[in-house]
């Protein structure tokens, strides 16, 4: 399958702002996904949409949402694409100043998550859900939409009861195909992003290369990576890095505080790594002196099989069929799980969207794509990831690509011919 190859010229830049060359565009970026989500909003028929999931929130405002106690921060899209966001005291005064684009900032009543399951009090939750409801109503009766139906993108029983009391014909299965279909595919401003996040995730693994040595543990190696990344300007919000006895089956608690050994294989997951709220899903293999012959079967299985993926990726292509180039259940070591179904499997071998968030669409796994396919579109951006056992080792391997008209494109660029030896 041919491969899209960037054009002259083509790649990551800078991190910082400058005057002398045209970089991530982040204005054209919230103003693009703006449009996104309101042109899905008006194909579902919905007078507005409240947004309180954190990505949803932070496609449609560029506000940077980072997690919170949940609906502390919600967000209404009207049909003419006005935008009210509700948010704590010293964000929304925050926000204020610095987000000129937003010009209807009000304070929130969060009448779900920790706030009201903190209160201990049932009457003070009521209150608490009551007063969200009555709030975004106010909001849409002065934007003139409070007679047409409203879509919201987290359906808590609650919450829908609260609106419906007040007459607002709530419609959440309408919402979320609006943002998912807004958000499946992806602008050029959005998979710049995701190339810089790729870009700052191999500035971790050459950290990793660098001050990986037998005698330190897993948490500080980790922990010199994660510097790393933060003084690129990225976001950690998860990831790990395991080494040998814990490198398969991968360790429940991911990172610990064992100590590396010579002859160990090391792997690092940069997940949920962010930059601009674009989230990683990358994975190398390191090898703590030469890897045995066994460990680099391994590894050149779990390459092949990844790359059998990338090459059935294109527009047009479906999940069924694509799906495929991962192992069936022999390839997937499933008498060793004592697995009988691929949807035991979850996490082994898949290919998953990236985004505002892990895991968008599409999902490319033998545990639901062969009977439930999707078609995949240009412009979808995911993670691709397999492993394999060796030696009572493991290897894992994944790819951050691109949906290109001609094939797909690998944004990450750490070398993947072979496991990464770290000489001491």
């Amino acid at each position: 399958m041919t491969r899209n190859r960037r054009d002259f010229m083509e790649g990551t830049r800078g991190t910082q702002a400058v005057d002398w060359e045209a970089r991530i565009d982040t204005h054209r970026l919230r103003e693009e996904r703006h449009a996104r989500a309101l042109a899905q909003l008006k194909a579902e028929g919905l007078g507005s949409m409240l947004l309180i999931d954190d990505p949803n929130v932070r496609y449609v405002t560029g506000l940077a949402m980072t997690g919170g106690s949940g609906a502390d921060h919600y967000t209404l899209l009207t049909e003419d694409g006005s935008v009210v966001h509700w948010d704590t005291a010293d964000h929304a005064s925050n926000q204020r100043f610095n987000c000129p684009w937003l010009d209807d900032i009000r304070y929130a009543c969060p009448g779900l998550g920790n706030v009201p399951r903190a209160s201990g009090s049932p009457s003070a939750r009521k209150f608490l859900l009551n007063t969200m409801a009555e709030t975004v109503v106010e909001a849409m009766e002065e934007y003139g939409v409070a007679d047409q139906p409203m879509g919201i993108d987290v359906a808590n029983g609650g919450l829908v009861s609260a609106f419906e009391d007040h007459g607002v014909q709530v419609e959440a299965e309408k919402c979320s195909r609006a943002m998912e279909t807004a958000r499946k595919t992806k602008t050029k401003d959005e998979i710049e992003c995701l190339r810089q996040v790729a870009a700052i995730c191999e500035a971790g693994f050459q950290k990793i290369k660098e001050v990986a040595r037998p005698g330190m543990r897993e948490s500080e190696v980790w922990g010199e990576a994660v510097r790393e990344l933060w003084r690129h300007g990225a976001f950690v919000g998860g990831g790990y890095l395991t080494s040998g006895p814990n490198t398969w089956p991968k360790h429940q608690a991911n990172t610990t505080d064992r100590i590396l050994r010579p002859g160990d294989l090391v792997y690092a997951d940069f997940y949920n790594i962010g930059y601009l709220g674009y989230r990683s899903c990358y994975y190398r293999t390191f090898s703590l002196g030469e890897p045995t012959k066994a460990q680099k079967e391994a590894y050149e299985l779990a390459r092949s099989n990844l790359y059998a993926v990338l090459d059935r990726i294109e527009p047009g292509a479906t999940t069924d069929e694509v799906c495929k180039g991962f192992p069936d259940m022999e390839g997937e070591h499933a008498d060793y799980y004592g697995a009988t179904d691929h949807w035991q499997m979850t996490t082994n071998h898949w290919a998953h969207g990236l985004g505002l968030q892990l895991y968008e669409v599409p999902l490319i796994w033998r545990g639901i794509s062969e009977d439930h396919p999707i078609e995949l579109e240009e412009g979808m951006t995911m993670a691709v990831e397999t492993q394999e056992p060796a030696d009572n080792q493991g290897v894992r391997l994944e790819e951050m690509v691109v949906v290109r008209e001609n094939g797909v494109e690998i944004l990450s660029q750490w070398p993947a011919d072979e496991i990464t030896v770290i000489d001491y």
